[in-house]
C-alpha cells in the first residue's frame, strides 16, 4: 500500500506529457517516460524490499521485546534473591553472636558438669568409705550385744549355781565380782563403743544428709546438664539449619551466578542483535538517503526537464501556431494557384480544342487541296 501511495503521489507530482497537436498528424510523445518508469519501478522495488526486510526484522524486534521483558524479570528475581541473601547473611550474623554466646555458656556448663562429676566421684568414694565404716561399727555393735547377752546368760547361770558354802561362795563372789567388774568394764567399753558408734552413726547420718543434698545438687546439675545437652542439641540443630541455609545461600548464589551468566549472554545476544539491527538500519538509512538524494536529484532533473519541456511545448505551440498560419497562407496560395491552374487548364483546353479544330480544318483543307490536286491531274 505504501508503494502504491508513493506511486500515486509521484503521479500527482509529475504532470503527464501530452502530445503537441499538429495540423496534419499528431506529434509523438517525448522520450522521457521510460526513465520515469524505471525510477518508479526502482522505488516500488525498493519499497517492496524494505517491506520484506521489515517483515524479517519484526520477529527479531518481538524477540528483543520478549528478551527485554525476560531480562527485567530476571533482574527483579536477582534483586529478590540478593535481598534474601542479605537477609540470610544478616540473620546469620545475628545468630552467629547468639551461637557464640551459647557455645560459651555450653562450654561453661560442661566445665561445671566436669567439676560436679569429679566432686560426685569424690563424694561417692567418701560415702563408700563411710558405709564400710558404718557396717564395721554395726558389726562390732552386734558383736558387743551378742557378748552382753551371753554375759547376762552366764550371770543367770552363775546366780543359779550359787552354793551355801561361804568359802566357796566367797570365792565365787570374788570370781563373780571380778567377772562383774570385767563385765562392767566390758559394758563400759561396749557403751563407749556404742556411744562412739552412735556418734559415728550420727556423723554418718549427717554425712548422708550432706550426701543427699549433694546428690540433689548433682541431680540438679544432671538436669542442667540434660538441659545443656538439649540446648546443645538445639545449638547443633541451629548450626545445621545455618549450614543448610548457607548451602541454600550458596545454591542461590550459584543460581544467581547462572542467571547473571544467562542475563549477560542474553545481553550479549541482544547487543549483537541491536548491533546487527543498527548496521542493517544504518545500511538501509544510507541506501534510503542515497536513494532519496538520487530521487531528489532526479526530481530536480525532472523539474528542470519539465520546465524545458514546458518551454519546448510553448515554443512548439508558438511554432505550431506559426505553422498553422503559414499552412493557412500556403493553403490559400495553393487554392489561388489551383484557381490559376484551373484557369490555365481551361485556357489550355480551349487552346487545345481550338488547335484540334484548326488541325481538323487544316486536315479538311489539305484533303480538299489533295482532292483538287488529284482532280486537276
Amino acid at each position: 500500500m505504501a508503494a502504491w501511495r508513493l506511486v500515486a503521489g509521484l503521479h500527482s507530482i509529475i504532470p503527464p506529457v501530452h502530445p503537441v497537436p499538429g495540423p496534419q498528424s499528431p506529434r509523438p510523445p517525448p522520450r522521457r517516460r521510460p526513465r520515469v518508469v524505471h525510477i518508479l519501478s526502482a522505488l516500488i522495488h525498493f519499497l517492496f524490499f524494505r517491506q520484506e526486510k521489515l517483515t524479517l526484522l519484526e520477529p527479531i524486534v518481538e524477540e528483543y521485546g520478549a528478551i527485554e521483558k525476560r531480562q527485567g524479570e530476571l533482574r527483579a528475581k536477582i534483586a529478590e534473591l540478593s535481598k534474601a541473601k542479605e537477609d540470610h547473611l544478616l540473620k546469620e550474623q545475628v545468630e552467629a553472636h547468639m551461637v557464640q554466646q551459647l557455645e560459651n555458656e555450653v562450654n561453661a556448663l560442661k566445665q561445671r558438669l566436669h567439676d560436679y562429676n569429679r566432686e560426685q566421684l569424690s563424694l561417692r568414694n567418701a560415702s563408700k568409705a563411710l558405709d564400710e565404716k558404718r557396717e564395721d561399727t554395726l558389726r562390732k555393735i552386734n558383736q558387743a550385744d551378742f557378748e552382753l547377752v551371753k554375759v547376762m546368760q552366764e550371770k543367770k547361770k552363775l546366780s543359779a549355781k550359787i552354793v551355801h558354802s561361804p568359802e566357796k561362795l566367797q570365792r565365787n563372789l570374788e570370781e563373780k565380782k571380778s567377772v562383774r567388774d570385767e563385765l562392767k568394764n566390758l559394758e563400759k567399753i561396749a557403751m563407749q563403743k556404742v556411744q562412739e558408734k552412735t556418734n559415728t552413726l550420727e556423723m554418718y547420718t549427717k554425712v548422708s544428709e550432706k550426701l543427699a543434698k549433694h546428690l540433689s545438687k548433682i541431680s540438679a546439675v544432671h538436669e542442667k546438664s540434660a538441659a545443656a545437652k538439649a540446648f546443645e542439641k538445639d545449638v547443633k540443630a541451629h548450626k545445621e539449619k545455618i549450614s543448610d541455609q548457607n548451602l541454600e545461600i550458596k545454591a542461590l548464589r550459584n543460581k544467581a551466578a547462572e542467571w547473571e551468566m544467562k542475563v549477560l549472554e542474553n545481553e550479549a545476544k541482544v547487543k549483537a542483535k541491536e548491533k546487527e539491527r543498527d548496521q542493517r538500519v544504518g545500511e538501509h538509512n544510507r541506501k534510503m538517503t542515497a536513494l532519496k538524494s538520487e530521487v531528489e536529484s532526479e526530481q530536480k532533473c525532472l523539474e528542470e526537464k519539465e520546465r524545458k519541456i514546458k518551454e519546448t511545448i510553448d515554443k512548439g505551440s508558438e511554432l505550431c501556431s506559426q505553422a498553422d498560419s503559414v499552412a493557412e497562407a500556403g493553403r490559400k496560395k495553393i487554392e489561388e494557384i489551383y484557381g490559376k491552374y484551373d484557369q490555365v487548364c481551361e485556357a489550355a483546353n480551349m487552346y487545345i480544342d481550338g488547335s484540334d479544330q484548326s488541325f481538323e480544318e487544316t486536315d479538311e483543307a489539305a484533303a480538299m487541296l489533295k482532292t483538287i490536286a488529284q482532280s486537276g491531274a
